[in-house]
């Protein structure tokens, strides 16, 4: 079965409208090898296990037996990386099956499994922290980093969106010369910002200056962001960013920030809670953020003091105003 669905990565499907990128297909290879690779009590590898014998029970203790890994003697969680796995198995199951109706049982085992996310929160970051980091990643000469963080920030992107697909002709071209193209290749979706108002000012002034500046310096195209010292890509083998968060953490001790920040603290973690801080509607946020569904949307929204006092205070704005209306 997983190897039919590897098949399947490079292609379009119905729900797909382009390949999984090398970051979607580690996940899958990961969760594929976690699930084939668990040894049965009678000593085989479940992967040659015949599919007919998997039934809902099995899959729910299956989860319970990997949900925790043995690390020197001491039962370690991995809630996350055992989720991806099950989800693996179950859009495994979905899209072989309907390529092969017959020679599968009529219910997917991994299907309404009630899996839960994990309770450790992306640790965000403010716009305080936002401007130290910027300014101290300038100061190391890492300037593409310091306008990275703020695209994410801003336009509320996704890392490797910022590094890997966001080219020079997604800003400002010729046919759009007042937008730039937020690019959403997990969801295979995407859209036009505008960048100015209705009165033709820059919606985002500091951002709109540094990346005037990158592409004036990109004459034949190509990725608007890249290494500052040899100008290439920030993206290694396979698309890993690994040099992304090493430099970010680099710059985040430096400018003697919270050591568990990371460059997603900045970009779509901080940026949204930003953004619903501020009193966008939960409309606007999902449009912003090009977000399917509110559950997505809530990974992103993190526990806020000002967004908590700014509810409180419309509230008890409110009971002055019945009271005003009362008295009268």
């Amino acid at each position: 079965m997983f190897h039919e669905y590897r098949r399947s990565w490079s292609q379009k499907t119905a729900k797909r409208l382009q390949a999984l990128s090398p970051g979607q297909c580690r996940v899958h290879e990961t969760g594929i090898k976690m699930i084939c690779e668990y040894v049965l009590q009678d000593g085989r590898r479940l992967g040659t296990r015949r599919l007919s014998s998997i039934d809902t029970a099995f899959t729910d203790d299956l989860f319970e037996k990997l949900l925790y890994k043995n690390v020197n003697g001491e039962k370690i969680e991995r809630r996350t990386t055992v989720n991806h796995a099950m989800k693996t198995a179950r859009s495994a199951w979905n899209t072989v099956s309907r390529a092969n109706p017959g020679l599968f049982p009529p219910k997917n085992p991994f299907e309404k499994m009630g899996l839960q996310s994990t309770s450790r929160e992306t640790p965000h970051a403010t716009f305080e922290e936002l401007a130290l980091f910027r300014a101290k990643a300038i100061e190391m000469g890492y300037p593409s980093l310091a306008t990275g963080v703020l695209i994410g920030w801003e336009l509320l992107q996704r890392k490797a969106h910022i590094f890997i697909r966001f080219v020079t002709d997604h800003y400002r071209p010729p046919n759009r010369p007042n937008h730039v193209y937020v690019i959403n290749y997990k969801t295979s979706t995407g859209s036009w910002e505008p960048l100015l108002n209705a009165k033709g000012k820059p919606l985002y002034p500091l951002l709109m200056t540094e990346l005037d500046a990158i592409k004036a310096k990109r004459p034949t195209g190509g990725l608007m962001l890249r290494r500052d010292v040899n100008g290439l890509p920030w993206g290694g083998k396979g698309e890993m960013l690994t040099q992304v968060e090493r430099v970010s953490k680099k710059i985040i001790l430096a400018a003697s920030l919270r050591s568990e920040l990371t460059f997603t603290s900045f970009g779509r973690h901080g940026g949204t809670t930003e953004a619903s801080t501020s009193g966008l509607t939960e409309t606007q946020l999902m449009q912003k953020g090009q977000w399917s569904s509110t559950t997505a949307m809530a990974h992103y929204l993190h526990d806020d003091d000002e967004a908590k006092q700014d509810a409180q205070m419309k509230r008890i704005r409110r009971r002055a105003r019945q009271a005003k209306l009362v008295e009268k």
